[in-house]
């Protein structure tokens, strides 16, 4: 396992701990709401960040295992070196230039809300809107790291012809 692993998989185990706290904020919330009658904005606005970074932040490690969804008709039928070769195609022809397109569109989307201090334009709402909007740069990095780490290991499994 390379560093970028090791890298990801710390991230990805760290962040899968807010799904925890995000069933618990979800379940707090209908309890307050339904029986209550009490509601503030900030609280929808933090389910929502939390399931962002769970999703953004998650999504290298869900491609590290191989845990993603994919639209699968013919690819599990597939040889192990037919699945690293259209995985390693993949990777170079969709992976990198989406993620690199995304990161680049996605800070200056992210530095333009740094600039005017965005926040929620719901009353009550959370502060500082900008440091989600940056998660979406970092989680789209993360991502094709974890593309570069398999492109790596892809590449070395072809060259040395080491299938089951």
């Amino acid at each position: 396992m390379n560093i970028i692993d090791l890298i990801i998989e710390k991230i990805g185990k760290t962040v899968s701990w807010l799904n925890v706290a995000l069933v618990l904020l979800i379940c707090l919330d209908v309890l307050f709401r339904y029986f209550f009658s009490f509601s503030k904005n900030w609280i929808l606005e933090l389910e929502w960040h939390m399931f962002s970074l769970v999703f953004l932040l998650g999504s290298a490690y869900a491609l590290q295992y191989d845990k993603h969804v994919r639209v699968d008709v013919f690819y599990q039928k597939f040889s192990d070196k037919t699945k690293a070769i259209i995985n390693l195609v993949g990777t170079v022809v969709f992976l990198i230039p989406w993620s690199y397109l995304v990161v680049t569109t996605a800070y200056k989307f992210a530095n333009n809300s740094w600039y005017i201090r965005e926040g929620s334009n719901q009353p009550g709402g959370l502060p500082a809107r900008y440091i989600i909007k940056f998660m979406i740069v970092i989680g789209f990095i993360l991502l094709a790291l974890q593309g570069v780490s398999q492109i790596i290991s892809y590449s070395h499994k072809l060259i040395r012809n080491e299938w089951k």
